[in-house]
């Protein structure tokens, strides 16, 4: 007896001793095969790829979070001397290179692997269903959601030919159903018409496009390369990986496949808006020289590339490029050439750094730090700005610093910024900071007897960016084809449509004719669909439409379950989807 009087003898029907034998659930055991076998059914299921897919977008954020190492190697270096517990961490795991990591790349190919899965029986379940006939004709009507009736004093059997006529529509081999005409016996007539399937081959084409993308990004990540460059009016540039300013390629790139031309940046113009001062148009004008061709002159503008030797060639940005010259304490020439400043604003002012390592032996390093001002404007005695983005009036505004560069430590610098830790700033004897203000054709002294500036010119410079990338063609091709799919999986209505035609018993002459549709979930075109049909029959006496119904699918499909051998062929699928209504769809 328990707590509360009642006995724990449960019930044991007679002659069954062992009725609760089984209280406690013994589970089989799983050996290794079964465990593979649970595994790939789980890599095979839609759920999971959507899941990989969802993981692989979550696993691609630290790309953007922390500096890339192919992209910006000197960031990572100075992220790894800014963090030095957390810095090597972070690389041992890959976070400096996460698209060719071992964990980027594992989610990617189980993606790979459980789309294909999922597809290859999808695909045969589809195209078995292609291929067999429309279901047989229900025996009753009654329940369907749209019913039509009307009379028509042709034979049955014109009856039924004349609405698959109509039902297949005026192109024979691009039928809006297919259709499949019988003869039921004792003049009774009947066709069956099923349309929709392209809605399971969009959704089909939808995820072999996915398949395709991810190789084609894949391939592409291989293969691809890019690189930029600052290119000075006056010189030229080789499609050679040195001569790059910054280049990124694809663990299967082989630097040999660059195709040597060469680029040279003749001129470079620009217009701006006089009132506002937003720009109007950039054209380089460059000449291009490729191998086994003739040098021809051609043109870059903003979003119209240049393509040479398979790559294309995009104007990225453009500014000034002072042609200065520096003589150290000695008159000798330590540094001659065009530096490019990089523009801050919309009217070009633009600031840059002229390091000058070359002097000679025993004398401190000299670095130049400031602003290029194309329409110079003074504020105040030591305020200055610029007004146009035109050189009408072009100032260089430096700051004078002079000690060790640090070019030879081994790290990489970035060349528009100054590393002052080993340097000192120049200063006037009242201790104020020396400025230089100069002008093209000027010549300055630099403070502390380091030497002179000279500014000779005011060339423009332009930055281009080289793209290659083979599999670009590819990616928008299956782009465009996952978009296809998907409208087409979305928007085409999936119905199924019967028509019986049988003799009238009263009046032999005249031809009783029923018509039923059918479409998985609500479909409001199906009462059309079969005024449609009737409206395409021969010599109609009477029409007699049946109200629609508002029934569920399951409703439908309990109501009219086959009750004779004749229905139960109509019914042994499913009643509109070749697949199994619980898949999940995506």
């Amino acid at each position: 007896m328990s707590a509360t009087g009642t006995s724990d003898q449960r019930y044991t029907p007679e002659g069954i001793d062992d009725a609760f034998a089984g209280d406690t659930l013994v589970l089989p055991q799983l050996g290794p095969v079964g465990w593979l076998r649970w595994a790939w059914r789980q890599l095979s299921s839609m759920r999971v790829a959507l899941l990989l897919l969802m993981l692989l977008a979550v696993a691609a954020v630290p790309g953007s979070v922390f500096p890339q190492r192919p992209q910006f190697p000197e960031k990572v270096a100075q992220y790894l001397l800014d963090h030095p517990a957390l810095g090597p961490l972070l690389d041992r795991v890959g976070m400096f290179d996460v698209y060719t990591s071992v964990w980027f790349s594992a989610i990617y190919l189980l993606l790979f692997i459980s789309l294909v899965s999922c597809i290859l029986p999808r695909t045969r379940s589809h195209l078995r269903a292609l291929r067999a006939q429309p279901p047989r004709t229900p025996r009753r009507f009654e329940r369907f959601p749209a019913l039509g009736s009307t009379v028509s004093g042709a034979t049955p059997e014109a009856v039924v030919h004349a609405a698959a006529s109509t039902l297949r529509g005026r192109y024979r081999r691009l039928p809006r159903f297919r259709t499949d005409v019988r003869d039921e016996g004792e003049g009774t007539w009947s066709v069956s018409a099923e349309r929709g399937y392209l809605r399971e081959t969009g959704n089909l084409v939808f995820h072999l496009a996915l398949v395709g993308l991810l190789v084609s990004v894949a391939t592409g990540q291989l293969l691809h390369y890019r690189g930029q460059t600052i290119l000075v009016e006056g010189h030229g540039f080789a499609n050679a990986q040195t001569d790059y300013d910054t280049f990124e390629a694809g663990s299967a790139f082989d630097p040999a496949t660059l195709v040597p031309f060469t680029l040279g940046l003749d001129r470079f113009t620009s217009r701006f808006d006089p009132r506002t001062l937003q720009s109007r148009a950039f054209l380089a004008e460059v000449t291009l020289v490729e191998p086994g061709k003739n040098p021809r002159a051609t043109t870059i503008q903003v979003n119209h590339p240049l393509t040479a030797g398979r790559a294309k060639v995009y104007l990225q940005g453009n500014g000034y490029a002072p042609d200065v010259v520096v003589r150290d304490a000695a008159g000798k020439v330590a540094f001659s050439g065009a530096v490019p400043f990089l523009p801050q604003d919309t009217v070009y002012t633009s600031n840059g750094v002229i390091k000058v390592p070359d002097v000679s032996g025993g004398q401190a390093q000299i670095g130049l730090v400031g602003s290029l001002l194309p329409t110079a404007q003074q504020i105040s005695p030591t305020i200055w700005r610029s007004i146009d983005p035109e050189p009408s009036d072009p100032v260089l505004v430096l700051a004078v610093w002079s000690g060790n560069l640090g070019l030879d430590t081994g790290r990489p610098q970035n060349v528009y910024t100054l590393d002052d830790a080993r340097m000192k700033k120049s200063v006037e004897a009242d201790g104020t900071p020396a400025t230089l203000r100069i002008r093209p054709g000027e010549t300055v002294a630099l403070p502390g007897g380091l030497g002179t500036l000279e500014f000779r010119a005011l060339p423009r410079f332009v930055a281009l960016d080289l793209r290659y990338d083979p599999a670009l063609a590819f990616v928008l091709t299956f782009a465009l084809a996952a978009l296809a799919g998907l409208a087409t999986s979305l928007f085409t209505p999936r119905r199924r449509v019967w028509v019986r035609a049988t003799p009238d018993p009263d009046d032999p002459r005249r031809t009783l004719v029923t018509a039923a549709a059918l479409a998985r979930g609500d479909d409001i075109a199906l009462p059309t669909e079969i005024d449609r049909v009737l409206a395409g029959l021969p010599d109609r006496l009477d029409v007699r439409d049946g109200p629609a119904s508002s029934d569920t699918w399951s409703d439908t499909e309990r109501d009219t379950e086959p009750d004779t051998d004749h229905d139960r062929d109509a019914h042994s699928r499913p009643a509109l989807d070749p697949h199994d209504p619980k898949e999940a769809q995506t």
